[in-house]
């Protein structure tokens, strides 16, 4: 039946109902999860800033953290990156962190092999210091810079009295 014909034999119109922007997400991580590439992440730097901290508080934190990470990610129509993550390394204290996400990349191509990228990521992490591990939410901006499938990428994470102003590196090897 036709909308028009409903409508002529007095029946109701049924319209199409929207996905709501929950369903919309859902659907965009269960896509990039099931066909997109699968990524590996290592971490490779946490550059404390000089002017935040003092030179016996940065003698005393992880620089050099351990860890390991897996991702799922996949290039949009727009040439953008979009993915899925989980990692877990060690913070300033040698302590485990473990975090899970969703990230975008805007990219630019200024040669055939190279790509250099920014945006966010939204993630649930967990630290030994806020709430025993208790998880919480973050956003976050981070940019990479790519050859081929792989990638330099780093965050920054804001802080005051003692706690973030910290660049976090690592880097993301894509899988074909």
């Amino acid at each position: 039946m036709t909308l028009l014909s409903a409508v002529a034999l007095g029946a109701s119109p049924v319209a199409a109902e929207e996905p709501s922007w929950f369903q919309k997400g859902r659907e965009r991580l269960t896509d990039i999860w099931q066909t997109g590439s699968s990524d590996f992440y290592v971490p490779l730097r946490t550059h404390h800033l000089r002017s935040a901290y003092s030179r016996e508080q940065i003698d005393r934190y992880q620089e050099a953290p351990l860890g390991i990470g897996y991702g799922r990610s996949k290039f949009d129509r727009d040439g953008d990156l979009q993915r899925v993550f989980g990692m877990v390394f060690q913070d300033s204290h040698f302590k485990p962190n473990y975090t899970v996400g969703y990230a975008f990349e805007k990219s630019w191509r200024p040669a055939a092999d190279w790509r250099l990228g920014g945006g966010f990521s939204a993630f649930i992490m967990t630290r030994p210091d806020i709430g025993h591990y208790a998880p919480f939410p973050g956003v976050l901006p981070f940019g990479s810079v790519s050859y081929k499938n792989v990638s330099i990428e780093a965050t920054y994470v804001p802080g005051a009295g003692g706690a973030g102003n910290v660049v976090f590196f690592w880097g993301r090897f894509r899988l074909d």
